[in-house]
């Protein structure tokens, strides 16, 4: 391999004799045939397709000149050369070497492939041509992902190492030392906030007992360039108009171990609002855009406000047709009284309506049932309201893994927009047969074939085989979500349970109950739904007469141990929640009614309510709040007592973990559970993913749950509830929800059966 120097010389000889014409002095003369000299790895096919000079073409030079320029402009060869041999045109090339192989060693943090993608995006790579130029910016591009991760005194040795045919190896020995780490970071300048709440405030922080975990003890630019912005939001929504970051320090010792950051602020003085006007074009009377502001004069000053006072403004020019609305908060300061007044100018811009809207990735599921449940509709006014609502709609559907709508703007228009709703569909049928276990349960062997969106049409068909130790279920259900064109549904069910209660801690009971029954669910409003349904059910009940309560016998005296029922179901439900599968905002108020009715053997109701409500803070997107509240009544009527099989219960999951299932309220001698006809639950959970986990069908949660049953003629108090607090994990899995629970009692009374770690595996029905 020659000189490097020696290579570079004749470069800028070659590349000099190409800019100087009139030196490389070729005699003119018509090419009869071009001969390539010195390739080794490329063809000679690769010379011809680049040189400008043709066999039967005179050269001469300045052909010469451009054929010189060509070659070298294509970066496969280092030198250049042409020469005449009588009438044929000789091509001398030395070709710059191939990289065969590269290596690298001593990489810890990141994946050999992870590097490799680096060093390719500074431009080098297996086979491509070795140009010792790049290998600066590799070193650099290297040091780069390390020092992103904290490595800065990590260091790249790079060595080269020539091969045959005029190829090269390149290996990278690579030292990536200890993390530099962040070892003070000192605000200057703050009087009306400590130091530490400051510093709070921060994403950046110096080493703790969680860091090795989330590394914010690890300086990184961009994330001090957000807790910049973090503090001066934090001055601004306080009233400090006037604050300002004056200098930010970034030292590191030399052994390159520690960082040390310094901020300088000043603060200013805090500034109140004063008057509120509204300019512009204004088509949404003052009065109520005085309402969405929310904003008082007198007020401490705060941007977030101001900010969402212009987002509402906005949104609701949106929901108008007036996509393309400005609204721009001009400030009026007196900075001797520190008050700053606002001007809410207006521009509502042209008014848009959709032109078309067009369905995208929805290869099994109809058109129409996507359509049927967007809000948006064509040759309408666009709103923001009814594109994000439909949205939601088709999320809830559970047809789509992922759904996304776009609005482009038409081309050539100034108030037309295309609607694009873009679908990824998921699998909604499923043929599963496995087993499952729950505490309650035990071991259940489950079959099922459903399809949720069957042919494609939206509607749902299930039968379902579960065979457990306390329940037993045969079922076959057809739901048509869109009975009527006006989004009545109606379902059919057909079904067969048996319920055993001897591994229960309740007295216990065997009934087998068969029956049908036909429901509907009526749309009032785009949020609130009443269902109406009614159900025939013959039931056997088997007592052991020997351990049956007297209440259990009273009844099969009464009834016999054969009743048939005809139930009717109303209920009421409001839900705005914003998924079903995994909710993060929204109320759910659902009340429910069933009734024994004639000609039926038993004469009771049932009648609960459910509140749910759910909050995700836009600050801590990653963070659910969960409170949910029930509370259930049921009696007899018409001189006919309660069913004790129709009883409320308490305990375990999905109502207060930590006690057994079933075991909360009144017991027999025996200290079995009777159950009760009033039963209240409470629960309060914190929910955020698993760390570590991308699926969002895994979260991680902390609880307090509340809950108790009485018995009839039992007092309900306050200080019958049982309590308890823990964490748990929910995943919905392939073969159906997984829960488990690690809870501890910390109200309880004598005779409780704890149960601190509970859990539930496959679908119970």
């Amino acid at each position: 391999m020659k000189n490097p120097r020696f290579h570079a010389s004749r470069l800028a000889v070659a590349c000099a004799l190409a800019a100087a014409v009139p030196a490389l002095a070729i005699q003119p003369f018509v090419v009869k045939d071009i001969r390539v000299e010195g390739v080794q790895r490329t063809e000679a096919g690769t010379v011809f397709s680049y040189l400008p000079v043709k066999v039967g073409e005179r050269i001469d030079d300045d052909k010469a000149a451009q054929s010189v320029k060509a070659l070298y402009a294509t970066g496969f060869y280092s030198d250049v050369r042409l020469e005449a041999d009588g009438d044929v045109l000789v091509v001398f090339v030395q070709e710059r070497p191939a990289i065969a192989a590269i290596e690298i060693e001593g990489a810890k943090e990141f994946t050999k492939d992870n590097l490799k993608d680096g060093l390719k995006q500074a431009g080098i790579s297996e086979s491509k041509i070795y140009d010792k130029s790049l290998l600066d910016r590799a070193e650099k591009e290297l040091k780069r992902q390390y020092t992103s991760r904290g490595f800065y005194s990590s260091t790249v040795k790079i060595t080269v190492t020539p091969l045959e045919r005029n190829r090269v190896s390149l290996r990278f020995d690579i030292e990536e030392g200890e993390i530099t780490r962040i070892a003070d970071i000192n605000i200057i300048g703050a009087k009306d906030f400590s130091e530490g709440q400051l510093l709070r405030q921060m994403q950046l922080t110096t080493p703790g007992w969680l860091t090795w975990i989330t590394k914010d003890d690890q300086y990184s630019k961009q994330k001090l360039t957000a807790d910049l912005e973090t503090l001066r939001s934090f001055y601004l929504n306080r009233g400090y108009l006037e604050f300002n970051i004056d200098s930010t320090q970034v030292s590191i010792t030399p052994d390159r171990e520690k960082i040390f950051i310094s901020i300088a602020v000043t603060e200013g003085p805090v500034y109140r609002l004063g008057e509120l006007k509204f300019g512009g074009d204004l088509i949404v009377p003052e009065r109520e855009l005085r309402e969405l502001t929310s904003l008082r004069a007198g007020d401490t000053f705060s941007r977030e406000r101001i900010i969402e006072s212009v987002k509402r403004i906005t949104d609701r020019l949106g929901n108008d047709g007036y996509s393309f609305a400005n609204v721009n908060p001009v400030p009026d300061l007196d900075r001797e009284k520190r008050v700053a007044s606002f001007t809410f100018f207006v521009d509502p811009g042209r008014r848009v309506y959709v032109r078309r809207v067009n369905v995208v990735g929805n290869s099994r599921t109809q058109d129409a049932v996507v359509r049927r449940e967007l809000r948006q509709l064509e040759s309408s006014w666009y709103s923001l309201e009814k594109i994000a609502r439909s949205k939601e709609r088709l999320q809830r559907l559970g047809y789509f893994s992922e759904v996304n709508i776009e609005t482009p703007p038409v081309a050539g228009t100034a108030d037309q927009v295309d609607v694009v709703v873009t679908v990824t569909e998921k699998n909604t049928g499923s043929l599963n047969f496995g087993v499952g276990y729950s505490q309650a349960d035990k071991l259940t062997v489950s079959a099922s074939v459903s399809q949720a969106n069957i042919f494609g049409s939206g509607n749902q068909l299930a039968f379902q085989v579960n065979n457990g130790s306390i329940n037993r279920v045969y079922s076959l259900s057809f739901v048509d979500p869109y009975w009527t064109i006006d989004g009545i549904a109606a379902g059919i069910d057909v079904f067969r349970r048996d319920v055993d209660t001897s591994s229960l801690v309740v007295s216990s009971y065997q009934t087998t109950s068969t029956g049908a029954g036909v429901s509907f669910a009526v749309p009032v409003t785009e949020y609130d739904t009443v269902r109406l349904g009614l159900t025939a059910e013959a039931t056997k009940l088997k007592l052991d007469e020997l351990t049956a309560p007297p209440r259990y016998i009273d009844f099969v005296n009464t009834f016999g141990e054969r009743t048939n029922t005809v139930r009717a179901n109303i209920g009421y439900a409001r839900d705005t929640r914003d998924s079903l599968t995994y909710p993060t905002r929204g109320w759910l108020t659902d009340l429910a009614l069933e009734v024994g009715v004639p000609p039926g053997d038993l004469k009771y109701y049932r009648a609960s309510i459910q509140q749910q409500f759910l909050w995700t803070p836009d600050r801590l997107g990653w963070l659910t709040l969960l409170v949910n509240g029930e509370f259930g009544y049921a009696d007899g009527y018409g001189g006919k007592a309660l069913a004790f099989f129709k009883n409320f219960y308490a305990g375990g999951v999905g109502s207060v973990r930590g006690f057994e299932s079933a075991s909360l309220g009144p017991r027999d001698l025996n200290g079995d559970v009777l159950g009760g006809n009033r039963r209240a639950v409470a629960n309060l959970e914190f929910l955020f993913p698993m760390p570590g986990i991308k699926d969002k069908g895994v979260r991680l949660s902390a609880f307090v749950d509340a809950g108790s049953v009485w018995g009839a003629g039992e007092k309900v108090s306050f200080s019958d509830l049982r309590a308890s607090t823990g964490v748990a994990v929910s995943w919905d899995s392939p073969v159906g929800p997984l829960k488990f629970s690690f809870a501890a009692p910390f109200k309880k009374q004598d005779g409780d059966k704890q149960e601190r770690f509970q859990f539930q595996l496959g679908r119970i029905f």
